[in-house]
């Protein structure tokens, strides 16, 4: 009976040597201690929504969290930077400028500082138009109101990224540096021709012209895509499907990955412990909720793309997680 004691008790000891060797714990964060700030952007923008998702469920484990409306991209690129936040939403693009001082940010200092942690979804650049605008294709908007973005914004710099690759400048148009949001309330009252919105599909202020007008995109095709995705590879080819917001046709454009990005000083089992409970089976309901746009995207198999071979880091907590689950090696 001794013996078979003992033998059992070396087999339990072994097999909890198995689970800790094979299996790697979650580690245990108090929860209580930490404030996660979310920074999101405009609140007629789908980064808000799904932003405050992330704030609202990391609440609901314990964290202590608030949700921040933003100016999008840049200003969370900076905030984070200044310690106004723990975790932003911005466009990959945008980051890689950051990191590697070109574009906007040249003569700037790189923002070695941010870390990214997760995928999340890709941006379409939709340039956006109404029907009775007589604009078809890009070169049209020549001489005509557009509305680009604020200044040095994520969608401004997809704005000059667009103009460079159909040989193009803002000198060729009547450019105001306006929010989607701000363009697409003067789309409504014949004050602009053009919006640039860099945006999940589905963006609410496009959805709203649509009741009011007949909407239609400019789109980003054949050589001037060709141009932009050789000399910018963080761009897809993509499309906008007519079914979105009624169009007569689908129309092809350009995308670029959205990002979770955090500062280098969040802790490795901070970052660990929050992607661990954002893609259990509560945390995906609580955040693809949000949107549609999240239901599609936020999900463990592309929670790597935009972000690796990049030039911004993944946080060492974030690589520890998906190397524990075995997303990568």
């Amino acid at each position: 009976m001794k013996k078979i004691i003992v033998v059992l008790a070396a087999l339990l000891v072994l097999s909890i040597a198995a689970c800790s060797i094979g299996f790697a714990a979650a580690p245990k964060v108090d929860r209580a201690k930490q404030f996660i700030t979310v920074l999101t952007g405009p609140s007629s923008g789908i980064y808000f929504p799904i932003g405050g998702a992330f704030s609202t469920f990391l609440g609901s484990i314990g964290y202590r969290t608030s949700a921040t409306a933003t100016g999008a991209t840049a200003e969370n690129i900076n905030a984070l930077q200044t310690g106004q936040g723990e975790m932003a939403i911005a466009m990959a693009d945008s980051v890689i400028q950051a990191v590697e001082t070109f574009g906007a940010y040249e003569g700037k200092p790189a923002a070695k500082e941010l870390r990214s942690i997760m995928g999340l979804w890709p941006n379409f650049c939709q340039i956006v138009t109404t029907a009775d605008s007589g604009i078809k294709k890009f070169e049209d908007m020549k001489g005509k109101r557009v509305g680009v973005g604020a200044p040095n914004s994520g969608v401004e710099l997809n704005a000059r990224m667009m103009f460079e690759a159909h040989g193009m400048s803002y000198s060729d148009c009547r450019v105001d540096y306006l929010s989607y949001g701000e363009a697409i309330d003067q789309m409504k009252n014949g004050q602009c021709d053009v919006a640039f919105v860099t945006s999940g599909l589905g963006n609410a202020t496009i959805m709203e012209l649509g009741t009011t007008k007949k909407v239609q995109f400019v789109p980003v095709e054949g050589d001037a895509l060709k141009k932009l995705l050789e000399k910018y590879p963080f761009y897809i080819e993509a499309t906008i499907p007519k079914e979105t917001y009624g169009t007569d046709a689908d129309t092809t454009t350009a995308a670029v990955m959205n990002i979770m990005i955090v500062h280098e000083d969040l802790p490795d089992d901070v970052v660990y412990d929050i992607l661990d409970n954002v893609y259990s089976d509560k945390g995906l309901e609580a955040i693809q909720g949000s949107h549609t746009t999240a239901k599609a995207n936020i999900k463990p198999d592309t929670a790597l793309r935009g972000i690796v071979g990049t030039s911004v880091p993944l946080h060492p907590g974030a690589i520890k997680y998906y190397q524990d689950k075995g997303i990568m090696k």
